[in-house]
C-alpha cells in the first residue's frame, strides 16, 4: 500500500471540515476541563454514520455465529485505513480527543471484540462502540506500569457462580467517566481479564488526575474493594487460555494505533511551522530563508515521511492478515513517539517565544506527545522488547 484509496480522501476531507467546525472551538474548553469529550464524540460518529455502520456489522457478526454453539473470538469493526484517517486528523486538532476516543472503542471495545464471547460482544462491545456507553481498559497499577504482568497485585478469586476482585488501578484513560472497564487481575488460571460494570458494590473511581498534556483525555483511578463479578463476565467465558495473550493483543494494538496519532501530529507541527516560517522576519528576511530553519523543516518532513510509510506498512500487513512481531511493533511505536515529540519541539523553537503560548497550536502538541513515549510502554521497554526478539530469534527477512 502506498497511498489512501480516493475514498479513505474523501473522507478525510469531510474529516477535516468536522473538525475545524466542530472540534476545534471546543478543544479550550476541554483542556481547561470544563467540557467532557464524550458528547462531542457521539456527535462525530452520528455525523459520519459510524452508529449505523457499528449495527449492521453486529448484525452481520451474529448471523455468522457458529451452530454449535461455541463461543466465536476475532472481530472487528470498520476499515482500519478509515480509522487510521479518522485518528490522523482528530489528533492533528486536538490528540487528548483522540486518546478518548480511542481508549474507549479501541482498546475497551476492541479488547471485547477481540477475545469476548457473542453474548459479551452484544452485551458490553456494542454499547461502547455505539458510544451510548464509555469504556476504559484496566491495566496498569501503581507499582506495575512496563512489568504489567510481573507485578500485578490486582486479584479475583472464584467464589460459586462469582469471581471476587480486590486491587487498584491507575493511569486510566476515561476512568473517571467510565460505564464499563476490562479488568486485568491475577487468578489461579493465571491472568484473566473480567468485564466490570459501573455501579457494582465495591467499584469506586478517583478524581481526574492534572497532568502536564492530554488534558482533553480524563485519567484516573480505579479501585476494586471485594467487587463481585458474575463468572459469565469473565472475558471470553472461560479461564482456559491465559490472558496474558489477550492483554499482550491490546498492547500491541495499542502501540500500533499510537502511528496514526504521531502522524497527525507531526503533519501539524510541519505545517504550521512552515506557515510561520514564511511571515516570521528577522534582520530584514523570512526566517524562512535561513539554513538552521530549512533543517528543522526538512527534519520535520522526513519524520513525516518515514511514519507515513510505517503506517501503509502496517494497514498492508493488516489487509493480507500477515501478523505484525512484537519487536516490529515495539520499534514503530519507539521511532513514531520520538518522530512527533522532536517535531512538536522543533516546532516550538522555530516559533520562538509564540511557540511557548497557549495560543499557538504547537504548544499543546508538544505537551501531548510526549506521553506517547510513556503510554503503552515507555521508549526503554520497547527497546528492551527489539533486543530480546533480536538476541532470540536474529534480524528478521
Amino acid at each position: 500500500m502506498i497511498d489512501f484509496t480516493d475514498e479513505q480522501k474523501m473522507a478525510q476531507t469531510m474529516l477535516r471540515q468536522w473538525t475545524t467546525k466542530e472540534l476545534a472551538p471546543l478543544v479550550k474548553q476541554m483542556e481547561r476541563g470544563e467540557l467532557l469529550p464524550y458528547d462531542t464524540m457521539r456527535k462525530l460518529l452520528k455525523t459520519f454514520g459510524m452508529d449505523e455502520l457499528v449495527r449492521a456489522q453486529f448484525a452481520k457478526l451474529a448471523a455468522e455465529q457458529p451452530s454449535d454453539g461455541k463461543p466465536r473470538r476475532g472481530g472487528s469493526l470498520g476499515d482500519a485505513g478509515m480509522m487510521a484517517m479518522v485518528s490522523i486528523e482528530l489528533t492533528r486538532v486536538c490528540p487528548g480527543f483522540m486518546l478518548a476516543f480511542g481508549a474507549s472503542l479501541g482498546l475497551a471495545g476492541g479488547a471485547i471484540m477481540s477475545r469476548g464471547t457473542l453474548a459479551q460482544k452484544q452485551r458490553f462491545a456494542l454499547p461502547i462502540l455505539l458510544l451510548e456507553k464509555i469504556g476504559a481498559w484496566g491495566m496498569t497499577e501503581p507499582g506495575a506500569g512496563s512489568d504489567a504482568f510481573g507485578s500485578m497485585r490486582t486479584t479475583a478469586r472464584r467464589d460459586g457462580d462469582h469471581f471476587i476482585l480486590n486491587g487498584q488501578k491507575t493511569f486510566i484513560t476515561n476512568a473517571p467517566y467510565c460505564d464499563i472497564a476490562v479488568i486485568y487481575a491475577k487468578i489461579d488460571a493465571g491472568i484473566q481479564a473480567f468485564i466490570v460494570e459501573k455501579g457494582t458494590p465495591g467499584l469506586s473511581f478517583g478524581p481526574p488526575m492534572d497532568k502536564m498534556g492530554m488534558h482533553s483525555s480524563p485519567t484516573g483511578e480505579i479501585f476494586l474493594s471485594d467487587v463481585r463479578v458474575p463468572a459469565d463476565q469473565l472475558l471470553g467465558g472461560e479461564a482456559k487460555d491465559p490472558a496474558k495473550d489477550q492483554a499482550r493483543d491490546v498492547f500491541h494494538n495499542e502501540r500500533t494505533s499510537m502511528v496514526p496519532m504521531c502522524l497527525g501530529m507531526i503533519e501539524r507541527c510541519l505545517e504550521d511551522s512552515i506557515a510561520y516560517a514564511k511571515e516570521r522576519e528577522t534582520w530584514g528576511k523570512k526566517i524562512a530563508d535561513y539554513q538552521l530553519i530549512q533543517d528543522k523543516l526538512a527534519r520535520m518532513y522526513m519524520h513525516r515521511e518515514n511514519v507515513r510509510n510505517l503506517l501503509f506498512r502496517t494497514l498492508e500487513k493488516q489487509q493480507l492478515k500477515v501478523g505484525i512481531s512484537q519487536a516490529e511493533a515495539s520499534a514503530m511505536k519507539l521511532y513514531c513517539a520520538r518522530a512527533a515529540t522532536e517535531s512538536a519541539l522543533e516546532a516550538i523553537q522555530i516559533m520562538g517565544g509564540n511557540g511557548y503560548m497557549r495560543e499557538y497550536h504547537v504548544e499543546m502538541l508538544m505537551r501531548d506527545a510526549k506521553l506517547l513515549q510513556i503510554g503503552g510502554g515507555t521508549d526503554e521497554i520497547q527497546i528492551v522488547t527489539i533486543a530480546r526478539q533480536l538476541l532470540r530469534d536474529g534480524v528478521p527477512a
